[in-house]
């Protein structure tokens, strides 16, 4: 049976037999015993992405009380929910982000502490996701920003929406109209100033 560890674009934490490309952690937010997650959905505001792979280590997943292994889609959805890159495992990455983050925010010499205060007040909203007014019309968004509409939440590729699933992204069969942005602002702004997130190979379909 899957354990709860899956994320969603709005930041939600199921149960899937799918896989990501991505994993991560909001802190510990389980039981080792039970492998089941505690009623909260995160201990820190550093929230962040990590690689599924990272010098041959291997961790069982919820086995102990450490951080709990959380998984994503792509890096896309990770953003969506409020994530950023890890400085440990994905450092030239966050190295990456933080100087769009920067460029796109108009600050200087920001330090991850700093970031993550600004996601943690963009992405929830009295503990529930917060979502946002579109900044510009759904088609110039940057690519791999990701919007919601009603319970579906859509990734923006290209100037084209593309609906989420667990599995992949398969084409939008209607026209989005006022869909609320997921992607904290502040990281939208980073994805103006030219980072680009992974997406999964769906995309391309």
């Amino acid at each position: 049976m899957p354990l709860q560890n899956r994320v969603t674009p709005t930041g939600e934490i199921i149960a899937t037999p799918h896989r990501g490309l991505f994993t991560g952690n909001r802190g510990i937010i389980h039981d080792p015993a039970t492998k089941t997650l505690l009623n909260k959905r995160w201990s820190t505001p550093a929230w962040i992405t990590c690689l599924c792979e990272f010098r041959g280590w291997r961790r069982p997943v919820m086995a102990r009380r450490s951080w709990t292994e959380l998984f994503f889609l792509d890096e896309a959805t990770a953003f969506a929910a409020g994530h950023r890159p890890c400085f440990f495992c994905r450092r030239e990455d966050a190295k990456r982000f933080r100087a769009a983050w920067e460029q796109g925010n108009g600050v200087s010499n920001v330090s991850a502490k700093a970031m993550d205060a600004v996601l943690h007040r963009e992405r929830l909203d009295r503990g529930n996701k917060r979502l946002h007014e579109l900044p510009m019309p759904l088609a110039q968004l940057p690519d791999g920003a990701m919007v919601q509409q009603g319970e579906e939440s859509f990734l923006v590729t290209q100037g084209r929406a593309l609906l989420w699933s667990l599995a992949g992204y398969v084409r939008a069969e209607r026209e989005l109209v006022n869909p609320m942005l997921l992607t904290p602002p502040s990281t939208l702004r980073a994805f103006t100033a030219g980072y680009r997130p992974l997406l999964h190979p769906t995309v391309l379909n």
